[in-house]
């Protein structure tokens, strides 16, 4: 359980700082010539293969178990701190509110971000 919860923040770091970039990208340069929909929607397929990198990385430096337990874990641990830090993000650097952040989630531009963050936490289960 350890190695799959040490995989899963591992994971987690190595995507957020890649989407963090891209996302800063995307913020600045695709959606004021895209709009903010097309332009996660070109980000996305970006971000889900350096999160197919990430995960197969992680599982090979932490050697957790082929199992379906253990890759789950990874992929829970790894999702929740990836909304903990959205969360926090919005709060602490956007002056946001926890409702601001959660009602993001139901824009396109938003739900799609949500949709790969969940893809994001299920691809260890996924990876064979």
């Amino acid at each position: 359980m350890r190695v799959a919860i040490a995989a899963g923040f591992a994971y987690f770091a190595t995507v957020f700082l890649a989407g963090f970039a891209l996302g800063t990208l995307r913020t600045l340069f695709l959606a004021p010539q895209l709009g903010e929909l097309a332009a996660v929607l070109v980000e996305l397929p970006v971000i889900i293969f350096v999160s197919w990198i990430a995960c197969g990385w992680a599982i090979r430096r932490f050697q957790v178990a082929a199992n379906f337990s253990p890759r789950l874990i990874m992929g829970a641990v790894a999702f929740l701190c990836l909304i903990v830090a959205d969360i926090a993000l919005g709060i602490a650097a956007f002056d946001r509110t926890f409702a601001e952040v959660a009602a993001d989630w139901a824009t396109p531009s938003g739900a799609a971000g949500l949709a790969g963050q969940v893809l994001f936490g299920i691809l260890p289960a996924l990876r064979r």
